[in-house]
């Protein structure tokens, strides 16, 4: 323990604590970089005190990253050739990370590089991998059907999940959404597809298990979400506007004309659409309310337009204007709102500003926001255009490292690289799993409020959510969670060529983090294992060294950000 305890502490000096807490690190490379005095860095920052913020992710930090350079920028004419510019360039934030695009690639795109993924990858090259995961009904998903088929409350309809669950089991359909969550998120082929689920369901959150979403929640997560996660978004936001789910969250189905419940109307402008600087007034609220009173849920649970509910009289929201003098007309009158909201060039910016937070940096260049907005109205609000647009610009590329993994993320991305495979107890495992991201607060869903989990670091610098992820990592490697397939220790090692201590470190180095140590990492990792660099090794286990080894690689730098 003490030899252990020793080398945190020194690899700490190195890496692991340049990046222990790499959400720390997240925020100190930026501030570092613009030379901010620390009153202001992005640590300091909390939404009680932020002030007036554009948005609620703004208000934990600054950023990594910034608004005008990250080093380099442009499109180019083929992901590929984008790569190939930002490694020209000198990074404005460098990081410890290497800058292999095909890694840089998977650790965005996907929820974390495998050895299988790399070989992919390479193999098919970057545009042509790309092009497979933008069209994911090509992509065989032998993973993600396994999952699929030990919860099959997952594709039962509202009508289905009524008749079958006990009065008893009311949450157990929600209950299997969490876990499918993550084990879709840890087994499927199309990761791509899994990472724009988990956006769009961030964006338009609905919280899993809510109050009156037992017999709905896993019904929008199919027909919403996953329906719509590389279609257009003004699809999406139309399919929200009548799902039950969303209306029974934001109270839009007890609104009545009688007494208009302003919730929905509010949310709809200020995370769904425009943003919260989008230029609406609260009039627009109180009439993006009249519009949308009507919208209910019959006796059944099923989304039903009652114009008896509607709220009749001209509406003016944004410069969409409407005499609304039928009721008969309503659920029209709200679909054209919905339509106009979609394409505003406001919505356009703000979901544009949450692609580049989520696949560049937290504070990313405003030329690529305009870029990503540009091409969400030339294409009627189409995702994938607008993701080949973000793959070919050159921000993407140069921003290596300026993401940190939030505690799911950490988990998810830990549960592929070790190669954790189902098992005979997948569903208690997964079950697991969720409960301890829930313990990290990011449990898959799960959050309360309208407006997502954050995704910027700083919302998430934590000594508990470092030191869980941390006790992941080890019952991870050490085969301590029950249920799965596990990958033995002195197996990640992979190929030892030279047979020797300083060749074990850079197999297992290589093989969890997929780049080897700096010199000096490298020697507190041979102190450690109290052996000499050019020590012959015959056994693989190093004497039970292995199973710490592993873990302390995962609780560096180069697993905690991405």
């Amino acid at each position: 323990m003490r030899n252990r305890r020793g080398a945190l502490a020194a690899f700490g000096a190195g890496a692991v604590g340049l990046a222990a807490a790499s959400s720390t690190m997240a925020v100190l490379l930026a501030d570092e970089a613009s030379g901010r005095p620390d009153d202001t860095t992005g640590a300091q920052q909390v939404p009680q005190k932020a002030g007036s913020f554009t948005n609620r992710d703004a208000s934990y930090t600054a950023g990594t990253g910034d608004a005008n350079d990250l080093g380099a920028g442009g499109l180019a004419a083929t992901p590929t050739a984008a790569a190939q510019a930002a490694l020209a360039a000198t990074p404005r934030y460098p990081t410890p990370l290497t800058r292999d695009p095909v890694l840089h690639l998977l650790r965005r795109a996907t929820f974390g590089p495998t050895p299988d993924s790399v070989s992919e990858v390479k193999q098919l090259g970057i545009d042509a991998w790309l092009d497979r995961q933008l069209a994911p009904d090509t992509v065989s998903d032998p993973g993600g059907d396994a999952v699929n088929k030990l919860y099959p409350y997952l594709t039962m309809s509202i009508e289905q999940l009524r008749r079958s669950v006990p009065d008893d089991k009311r949450n157990d359909p929600s209950f299997q959404l969490g876990r499918a969550t993550i084990g879709r998120q840890i087994w499927t082929s199309r990761q791509l597809q899994e990472v724009m689920v988990d956006f769009w369901a961030n964006h338009l959150n609905i919280q899993n298990p809510f109050d009156g979403g037992w017999d709905n929640r896993t019904d929008w997560d199919r027909t919403v979400i996953r329906a719509h996660a590389l279609g257009r978004f003004s699809d999406m936001l139309s399919a929200s506007a009548r799902h039950p789910a969303m209306l029974r969250y934001l109270d839009n189905a007890a609104s009545d004309k009688r007494s208009v419940n302003e919730n929905y109307g509010r949310e709809l402008l200020e995370l769904h659409t425009v943003g919260i600087d989008g230029g609406y007034s609260e009039t627009d609220v109180r009439n993006c309310a009249y519009v949308m009173t009507g919208r209910t849920v019959d006796r059944n649970g099923a989304f039903v337009f009652d114009s008896k509910r509607h709220w009749t009289g001209a509406v003016t929201v944004m410069g969409f204007s409407h005499p609304n003098k039928k009721a008969s007309e309503g659920l029209a009158v709200g679909d054209q709102l919905l339509a106009y909201l979609a394409t505003h060039p406001s919505t356009a910016k703000y979901i544009a500003r949450k692609l580049a937070v989520r696949f560049v940096c937290d504070n990313p260049p405003a030329a690529l926001v305009e870029r990503l907005a540009a091409a969400y109205l030339e294409s009627g609000t189409d995702t994938k255009a607008v993701l080949g647009v973000l793959f070919r610009s050159v921000e993407f590329w140069i921003a290596t490292g300026l993401k940190t993994r939030r505690p799911l993320e950490n988990i998810v991305a830990t549960a592929r690289v070790v190669g954790l495979s189902p098992g005979a107890g997948t569903d208690p495992a997964l079950e697991n799993l969720y409960n301890t991201a829930d313990r990290l607060g990011h449990a898959p869903l799960a959050w309360s409020p309208p407006d997502g989990y954050p995704d910027v670091a700083a919302a998430w610098q934590s000594a508990h959510g470092m030191l869980g992820v941390w006790n992941c990592h080890r019952v991870m490697v050490q085969g301590k969670m029950r249920g799965l397939t596990y990958v033995p220790a002195a197996q990640l090692m992979a190929a030892n060529a030279s047979g020797t201590a300083g060749g074990y470190i850079d197999a297992m180095s290589q093989r969890l983090v997929f780049q080897p140590l700096s010199a000096e990492q490298k020697a507190v990792v041979l102190k450690f294992l109290d052996l000499a660099e050019g020590a012959r090794v015959t056994d693989p286990k190093t004497g039970g060294r292995a199973e710490q080894l592993a873990p302390l690689l995962l609780d560096s730098v180069y697993h905690g950000l991405r």
